[in-house]
């Protein structure tokens, strides 16, 4: 349920400039002729119709990945801070940096499971970087997803354990909805690894990140909030133009998986 917070104004979306022409705004600002091509399909097929819709994204460097995050991610009680994922905490938008209690760009989808780097693409889609606390962001390191494990400090109702993290329960939703997304959205082309989810822990570098099960369970459980919804359409508004099709759609999830 994002960070926990009253939900923001609904966002505005007038196509602008160098942004994406948006659909007559139902939900979200957005309607389903963005998915005309999906609806309707189950399995294989809509995973593949997704990925076609989401696949012509507008890229951007992962040094304008700090910018970008000062405005998804934009505190709705304080517009001069972040939210930070795990941590819950609200944070100035300038205390972005390396150095202890500082924020960094956090990889959702641990770059290293599937060897991406920070190049110009997964490595550099906002779709699964946020921002978090340097030190909670080492701790969970490339660690697949699961329950249980030891308290996280700085990161209040967040475990870990020597292969998998759990974040708080206010986020577990948008985590597994940003995976999800990963593995529609790189399917081998572009000169990158076909990302996939399985049903385990310790992936290693594996083009693989789990566990499948407890991702569909979070995603049951934490359905997308206002805070998630307004991200997902300022992506598609201002930066990259492609949705994440399972904040729109959490339903598709069990449909494909």
């Amino acid at each position: 349920m994002g960070p926990g917070l009253p939900p923001p104004p609904p966002p505005q979306a007038p196509a602008t400039a160098g942004s994406a022409p948006t659909s007559p705004a139902l939900a979200g600002g957005y309607d389903d002729t963005y998915y005309k091509d999906a609806i309707g399909k189950t399995g294989e097929p809509l995973k593949d119709a997704l990925h076609n819709v989401i696949s012509t994204n507008s890229k951007i460097s992962y040094s304008q990945v700090w910018e970008a995050l000062k405005n998804t991610d934009e505190d709705p009680r304080n517009s001069a801070n972040v939210i930070l994922l795990y941590s819950g905490r609200s944070q100035s938008k300038s205390s972005n940096g390396g150095n202890a209690n500082d924020w960094n760009r956090e990889h959702v989808w641990a770059k290293s499971h599937g060897d991406f780097g920070t190049a110009t693409g997964p490595g550099t889609d906002l779709h699964h970087l946020r921002p978090e606390d340097v030190s909670v962001n080492s701790t969970r390191g490339n660690k697949d997803f699961d329950e249980g494990g030891s308290a996280v400090s700085e990161a209040p109702g967040s475990y870990t354990d020597a292969d998998s993290f759990e974040p708080r329960d206010a986020v577990k939703g948008d985590v597994a909805r940003m995976i999800f997304y990963m593995a529609v959205r790189y399917e081998g082309g572009d000169g990158f690894a076909d990302l996939e989810v399985n049903d385990k822990a310790g992936n290693g570098s594996q083009p693989y990140l789990g566990r499948l099960s407890v991702l569909r369970k979070w995603n049951a459980e934490d359905p997308p909030d206002a805070f998630e919804q307004r991200r997902n359409q300022v992506i598609y508004d201002d930066y990259q133009h492609n949705r994440n099709p399972f904040v729109d759609h959490p339903e598709w999830v069990d449909e494909i998986w």
